[in-house]
């Protein structure tokens, strides 16, 4: 894809007008919200709605990235769609697209609507939140996030990222789980599929362990595996997650 393009079904008059090419893009001012060298994040308000701008300047971390394979913008738009078609709820995607020079990335640009009234669980447990400590709270969210998880591997698919940072929940007694940011996502063949399922579960599981009990921790397993009990197949594969970063902390 080469171009620019925006749902302008779900987008007021000021937003079409925002967001109506790259270059109005490129051009906008807004709230700064994170900055690294490949893109920065711009959060800017258009209709009595607000958007995340992700602009990116850098195919991806990979160099290669700049002439062949998806550049890292794109990567990360048809993820979010893929998820949103998977069942999966997660930000809604109202323009994106990316700029060539020749055959050499130029540009990209990603949009999404804030998901409003959300927190990300690792902002709960740095405010250290009641509802951490409310099982029934914990357990609807935490039977979500495996649900979730199941999806993705069951399409071959790892997040590579999947950490409380990139998890929403809404303010809802019993509350929706979203799941965003996932430019490092991908599609994978055994063996190196169960190497990033693995990552995934080790990921969750790394804040998990100073924040749940081990009782959560196992019934979140379960629901991921759908299974009443542990087999001893499970019992390995939960060896692999908790030692996968033993030594890099």
């Amino acid at each position: 894809m080469n171009g620019w393009r925006v749902d302008s079904v779900l987008l007021g008059p000021e937003a079409r007008r925002m967001f109506a090419d790259l270059d109005a893009v490129f051009a906008l001012e807004g709230e700064a919200i994170t900055r690294d060298p490949l893109s920065e994040v711009l959060r800017v308000s258009a209709d009595g709605k607000r958007y995340y701008v992700k602009r990116y300047k850098g195919a991806g971390k990979n160099i290669l990235r700049r002439w062949f394979g998806r550049p890292r913008v794109r990567a990360e738009w048809e993820n979010l769609i893929a998820f949103r078609n998977w069942g999966i709820a997660t930000a809604t995607v109202v323009g994106r697209g990316l700029e060539r020079h020749a055959v050499a990335f130029a540009r990209g640009a990603l949009i999404t609507e804030e998901i409003c009234n959300t927190t990300d669980l690792a902002q709960l447990t740095r405010d250290t939140d009641p509802r951490l400590r409310d099982r029934r709270w914990v357990a609807h969210v935490s039977s979500q996030i495996a649900r979730i998880t199941r999806t993705l591997h069951a399409h071959r698919f790892a997040h590579n990222d999947l950490k409380w940072r990139n998890l929403l929940v809404d303010n809802a007694p019993m509350p929706t789980v979203y799941l965003i940011d996932c430019p490092s996502g991908a599609y994978w063949r055994e063996p190196l599929l169960g190497y990033r399922i693995v990552k995934d579960l080790a990921c969750l599981d790394k804040v998990a362990r100073r924040q749940l009990s081990r009782t959560q921790r196992l019934r979140f397993y379960l629901d991921y595996v759908q299974r009443p009990r542990l087999t001893p197949a499970d019992r390995a594969h939960i060896t692999r997650i908790l030692r996968f970063f033993a030594g890099r902390e």
